[in-house]
This record gives C-alpha cells, structure tokens and sequence, in this order.
C-alpha cells in the first residue's frame, strides 16, 4: 500500500500525472453552473475517507474535505479533543481501530514529525499526511508547484524562487525545497540566521535587497511561534521590519508572492500587497482543491498494493 508521506514518495512522472489532473478539475470547480458538464466525476463514489488533524487547520482541512465531496465521497472528521487520545490512547491504537471501519484514505495533520509514517505500521489504506511537525507537507509543495507553473510557466528550469521567513522549523519549506530543486529551480533561502537551516547547500542571504532584483517569485512563510522553545527575536515587529513584504519592497517588479496561509498580516506580507494582483495566496488556496482531488483519486484509484 503506497501512502504520501513527503514529496519524495512520488516519481517526477506521478507528481505531471497529479498537476494534469488537477489542472482538469480547475475549470468545474471554477464554474457557477451545476450541470453535469461542469461537475466533477463521481470518481470517490461510496469511499469513506478519514481525517484526524492534531494540530488546527483552516485551509488543509477544508479543502481536503471539499475535494472528497466534490468527487462524491463521504468524509469523517475525527475530532481528536473528544477523542480517545485525551484518555491516553496511543496514536498507533487509534490508527488501527480506525483501520478497523474500512476507511478508504486516513489523512492525518500532526505536530511531532514523523507521525504519519508511524501511522502507517498500523493500516491497510493510504495515509495522506496534511502536515507533520517540522519535517514535511507535499500536498502544499504539489499546489505551490502547480501555481508557479501557472504563472512562470511549465518549465521551471532556472527560474529564481525565493523562500523567506521561518524556514528552519518549516514543513512547507522542507517539502518546496525538495521538490522544486528537482524541477530545477534556483532557490535562495532569506531569512535571520536563527531561522535558517543549519546544513543548507543552498545560497542563503539575510538581507531581501540583495536579491530581490534578481527573483521571479518569492514564498512567504509564517512565522512558527509554536515551534520555537523559546523567542529568539525581540518582537514580531523587529522581525518584520526586515523580511515583511511590502509594496515600497516590491515596487513595480515582475514577482510571484505566495504565501501558505495563515499569514500573520504586516508581519508576513503587508495587507496592501495581499491586494496586489502578483499576490497569488487565494490562487493557492483554489488549486489546493484541485490538486488534493488529483491526489486521493492517484492514491485510493489508481495505486495497488
């Protein structure tokens, strides 16, 4: 049983197969009308997928349960603060008393890395991870993905992408990284020192001015207060006068922003430039949908054991 766990459980082939894919459901879902032209297949007819999210998810969450819907599947959500992992159930009895209801896909969000994968000791289904800890979120890396090839075009070899903030204890950041070094992107990591990976080969810089110019896209990331043992920064507010993207930053440049959400607003991205037309966040958001059809369709449908 396969299960997508990071980035790296998918061929370079697989990973075109899901963004075609994906790419054919944009337009349904894009669409007003609800007659049977616009309307998704009923692929995920009489499947029951099973989300258990750990940690509290806006965009994740709600867009994996729209897309089992949108395919005609039936979802349940396990609400983990009445569950019985509040009495001590270990996250292993949960997985295989889970099992046990025949789901079809279990997609689970976790705070300790490496959960997932664990999971999967303990099943005969898929797990999607939605997130684990630090270490990985490849359905993110497959949206953000898909929206650059949207607006730079399919070929991203030696396109300049820029990944700011808290990279260090980011999961979108490790799984991006991953996956656009394999279609040939040219990162640059931008962030304080404290907030960059410690054995990167990657160029990193500390001052966004030295390669704003030279950037065709660049990715936000938040702020991971939750993660941090302790504040290593004097405030948000000093963090922020330095990596926040503005539009004094920005000018009149041609540059993708992106952001994975939530944005902690004039910390991240200033509010104005969330309205410019080069802030691609709710274009994120759109084929996030899409792009997790693809994947449950490639995961329940289409892989065997």
């Amino acid at each position: 049983m396969r299960h997508l766990i990071e980035t790296s459980d998918l061929s370079t082939d697989e990973i075109e197969h899901i963004l075609h894919k994906a790419t054919q459901f944009l337009p349904m879902l894009e669409s007003t009308t609800l007659d049977s032209t616009h309307r998704p297949s009923q692929s995920l007819a009489h499947t029951n997928i099973i989300t258990i999210f750990f940690e509290n998810s806006t965009r994740t969450l709600s867009s994996f349960e729209c897309a089992v819907k949108n395919l005609g599947g039936s979802i349940t959500r396990l609400d983990v603060s009445r569950s019985s992992t509040s009495k001590g159930e270990t996250i292993s009895d949960t997985a295989a008393n889970l099992n046990a209801m025949s789901p079809h896909a279990i997609i689970i969000r976790h705070q300790s890395s490496g959960a997932p994968v664990h999971l999967t000791k303990s099943v005969s289904c898929p797990i999607i991870n939605g997130g684990d800890g630090a270490h990985a979120h490849p359905t993110q890396a497959l949206l953000d993905l898909l929206t650059l090839k949207q607006c730079l075009g399919q070929n991203l070899a030696g396109k300049k992408v820029g990944i700011i903030g808290d990279i260090k204890t980011s999961r979108v950041a490790n799984s991006n990284i991953e996956l656009l070094c394999r279609y040939g992107v040219d990162l640059t990591l931008i962030a304080p020192p404290h907030f960059l990976p410690l054995h990167s080969k990657l160029p990193c810089v500390h001052n966004i001015a030295e390669v704003i110019d030279s950037l065709d896209a660049i990715i936000s990331l938040r702020t991971q207060t939750e993660r941090h043992s302790k504040q290593n920064y004097g405030s948000l507010r000093d963090y922020a006068n330095q990596f926040c993207l503005t539009k004094q930053l920005i000018g009149n440049r041609d540059i993708v922003i992106m952001h994975p959400g939530p944005v902690h607003h004039n910390i991240d991205i200033e509010d104005e430039l969330l309205k410019d037309p080069r802030c691609k966040v709710l274009q994120q958001v759109r084929n996030g949908v899409a792009v997790r059809m693809a994947v449950l369709e490639f995961f329940i449908l289409e892989t065997k054991a």
